[in-house]
């Protein structure tokens, strides 16, 4: 009994730890009660795919498991863990595959929040041409699976290690280098949901540029956000508690923040990826971008409703204010002109424009330094 107050104090050393120095737990075996709880205060939480497991309560006290209706893998195993509870950001095959992991991790962050990441060199060029971009950015309303494609292009030798890959999909989180520095990216994924922002989506996003805004890692956001996922289960759910999480995590990063909208860019969903409204640094488009409160059909069927309603030729009624909807309002150029863009790129020039302004201009406090408690 006496070692719940050891366990106590263990906790509170891990928070202590929490948002100073990175804090990675790797789970290699079975984790339940407090000792689960500790591995939630990690950062980072590396889940071994044969063996590793979490649970809340001991599997001995859970009825499905008791009466055989589910076994301990199927309750707190990594695929439950890194799909559907959110908890396992990375899934490694063994040990030596968990270390590795966690080094790479900790090789994108410094050794604790007064401190930068190092800048490690490497053989691709600052001012390299996105060549692949020409034909990754798509016209097709319809959201093909294309990001991952983008953020590896952009990135230094197209390497990007993905946080969280199988939960909340929608979105996509993880480090990566600009030019040998370390950035953070948050991007859309249109493959999933349209890539519209959902309760999961938000929490697993703030969360994420939360730890790079302590631990000074610039975040970059490839934006395609179409809005907030609508329903009664998301409303409910919380969705404006959540998402605005979001915006909360945005708009106090001290951190560089750049932002890059591929495709599309409505409503409260624009707002809450990085826009300029929330001291985002540089914000471009590239020419096939559409910033609106909403896309140009769904305005137009809202504004022009009564004509549509008495007409049967709604094609010929349709276009002419589609397409002055789109020249007014969607155009990245509008957005440009109001000073809510910093400009509109050709696709193939976005790599060599983000390193510039994603370095970290003023020097970190050192340990000791007065100014800090000050």
């Amino acid at each position: 009994m006496t070692a719940r107050g050891a366990t106590g104090q263990l906790l509170d050393i891990l928070v202590a730890c929490s948002g100073r120095i990175p804090v990675i737990s790797v789970i290699l075996g079975t984790v339940s009660g407090v000792s689960a709880l500790a591995a939630g205060l990690s950062d980072f939480v590396i889940l071994g795919a044969e063996h590793g497991q979490m649970l809340m309560r001991s599997p001995y006290m859970i009825p499905e498991i008791v009466e055989g209706e589910l076994d301990e893998a199927s309750l707190g195993g990594a695929e439950q863990h890194s799909s559907r509870s959110g908890v396992a950001c990375l899934v490694a095959e063994d040990e030596g595959d968990a270390i590795d992991i966690a080094a790479e991790i900790l090789s994108f962050l410094p050794d604790h929040t007064l401190a930068e990441p190092d800048k490690i060199p490497n053989s691709d060029k600052w001012d390299r041409k996105c060549k692949g971009l020409g034909q990754t950015g798509p016209s097709d309303p319809n959201p093909p699976d294309y990001m991952l494609s983008v953020i590896e292009e952009c990135v230094d030798e197209e390497r990007f290690l993905g946080l969280f890959p199988g939960y909340a999909e929608n979105v996509v989180i993880g480090f990566a280098r600009l030019d040998g520095q370390s950035v953070g990216v948050v991007a859309n994924q249109p493959k999933v949901l349209a890539g519209c922002l959902d309760i999961d989506a938000s929490v697993k996003a703030a969360r994420f540029i939360r730890t790079c805004d302590v631990f000074n890692v610039p975040v970059v956001t490839f934006v395609d956000v179409p809005g907030f996922l609508p329903g009664t289960v998301q409303e409910w759910g919380g969705i404006i508690r959540h998402g605005a999480k979001l915006l909360f995590a945005y708009a106090e990063a001290t951190v560089p923040k750049l932002a890059v909208v591929t495709r599309k860019a409505y409503g409260g969903a624009y707002l809450a990826m990085s826009c300029k409204h929330l001291g985002s640094d540089y914000n471009v488009a590239w020419p096939g971008g559409e910033l609106a409160v909403m896309g140009a059909d769904g305005a137009v069927n809202i504004i022009h409703r009564k004509e549509l309603s008495e007409t049967e030729d709604r094609a010929s009624v349709h276009s002419e204010p589609m397409k002055e909807y789109q020249s007014h309002f969607v155009d990245p150029y509008v957005e440009t002109r109001n000073g809510w863009l910093d400009d509109v790129m050709d696709p193939a020039q976005t790599s060599p424009l983000l390193p510039s302004y994603a370095s970290v201009e003023e020097e970190p406090y050192t340990i000791g330094d007065p100014t800090v408690h000050t």
